[in-house]
């Protein structure tokens, strides 16, 4: 039985000599990276995961700094950088309601209120005040929605539908 597993961060390089790598989050949840969390790291798809227990944590500019329990050198996490960093499905916490993980999103259709099909989350950036998703049109530019009460008014995971109201500008190219 195949477990499923979960994007939680990239690691893009290491930092320093003594073991420490940057990662770019992928995730909403600081829990992820904390002392004795496990977390699996991949070299690509296919790769077979290798198990990391977080020894310390902490952030630095635009990244999270992680070291991992027996790795202490440069050389020994060197092998780390590209690869990304994964939970199992029974690590994920529970979401209050109205609350959703970036899988259940992504690849959702989206449409107007009226019906007008727009096409399906490809992304979603989070790049402060609230995400916003990048949904792929047909021989058109993306379009960025925000995720805001105005502007998403209803989400059906089961069905993987999206109801949006844009707000003016919004649908403009």
């Amino acid at each position: 039985m195949d477990i499923k597993m979960y994007n939680v961060g990239k690691v893009v390089n290491t930092h320093g000599i003594a073991g420490e790598v940057r990662v770019v989050r992928i995730t909403d949840f600081d829990e992820r990276f904390e002392p004795g969390e496990e977390l699996y790291w991949y070299q690509d798809e296919n790769s077979k995961p290798q198990k990391l227990i977080v020894n310390t944590h902490r952030k630095h500019k635009t990244f999270d700094l992680l070291t991992f329990q027996g790795y202490t050198t440069i050389n020994q996490v060197e092998e780390l950088k590209g690869g990304i960093l994964k939970v199992r499905e029974d690590q994920l916490s529970d979401l209050e309601e109205d609350e959703y993980y970036y899988y259940e999103i992504i690849g959702c259709t989206v449409e107007t209120v009226e019906g007008e099909a727009l096409g399906k989350v490809k992304e979603i950036l989070s790049p402060g005040a609230n995400d916003v998703w990048v949904v792929q049109r047909t021989k058109q530019k993306d379009l960025l929605v925000p995720y805001i009460e105005q502007v998403v008014k209803q989400i059906d995971i089961e069905s993987k539908r999206i109801v949006i109201e844009p707000m003016e500008g919004l649908l403009d190219l």
